[in-house]
């Protein structure tokens, strides 16, 4: 397999921590020029450094991307300074779980602008300057909550369910430009902002209904968004990768 991505330009949202923040080191690795969107200042300046330090090309983007504007500026301005744009991960959520009996407008509409608007807007930013020629992958992150909802999860699930729907639009839209556009669709995720929904209990029983015993990491997510980044996932389009050990696809 040929996993390098020497020369390439990536847009990563939400890089600074979690998936977003490994899949940036990934690529980092394996030769890309990364830019890092984070809402926070703070987050991006250490994932930047983290990478830079790792002998890697960081160009930081702090920029809220729930605004069609805020998108298209960070988007823009990576293609400006680093010539080319080849890989969008549209990564960035805002989760909360509620049961329907709370559910807020307010909630209901961060979680609709970072988590469902932020791709579209992503999309629309990334085919304006990926190159007719050259093509691109553009990646989303959606969740195996998209097939099978867990509790409290009716604004996360529908969300989620709604970026393959954006997937497999996009990707019959902007395939004759030789873009592609993917999803990647994460089990649970040990990571800084899952920490609160997560107990050891819960844990081990996610655990056991997983045929490959144990949980996924952010390194195994980052991967696999490489795969989809790179020439070895040259023919694929309109399809989601299942990242969850079997889980959703077995019964134990």
């Amino acid at each position: 397999m040929n996993s390098s991505l020497e020369g390439r330009v990536a847009f990563i949202s939400g890089a600074g921590h979690g998936i977003g923040r490994a899949t940036a080191r990934a690529m980092a690795a394996r030769g890309a020029t990364i830019g890092i969107n984070d809402l926070k200042q703070e987050f991006v300046d250490e994932a930047v450094a983290e990478i830079r330090a790792l002998g890697g090309k960081a160009i930081p983007l702090p920029r809220d991307v729930s605004t069609r504007e805020g998108v298209r500026e960070a988007v823009l301005r990576l293609a400006r300074e680093a010539g080319r744009l080849d890989i969008m991960v549209n990564n960035a959520a805002w989760v909360r779980y509620q049961p329907l009996a709370e559910i807020t407008p307010e909630v209901l509409d961060r979680m609709v602008e970072i988590g469902f608007k932020s791709v579209i807007w992503g999309i629309q930013a990334a085919a304006e300057v990926m190159d007719a020629q050259r093509g691109g992958s553009i990646i989303n992150v959606a969740s195996i909550a998209a097939f099978k909802a867990p509790m409290r999860s009716m604004v996360y699930s529908g969300i989620k369910a709604g970026v393959l729907g954006i997937t497999r639009a996009a990707a019959a839209e902007l395939g004759s430009r030789n873009i592609r556009v993917n999803a990647v669709a994460p089990g649970a995720v040990p990571t800084e902002g899952t920490a609160k929904h997560r107990n050891a209990d819960l844990d081990a029983r996610r655990i056991g209904r997983t045929p490959l015993g144990r949980l996924g990491t952010v390194e195994d997510i980052a991967d696999a968004i490489c795969f989809l980044a790179g020439d070895d996932s040259r023919f694929l389009s309109a399809d989601v990768l299942r990242l969850d050990g079997g889980a959703s696809e077995t019964s134990l």
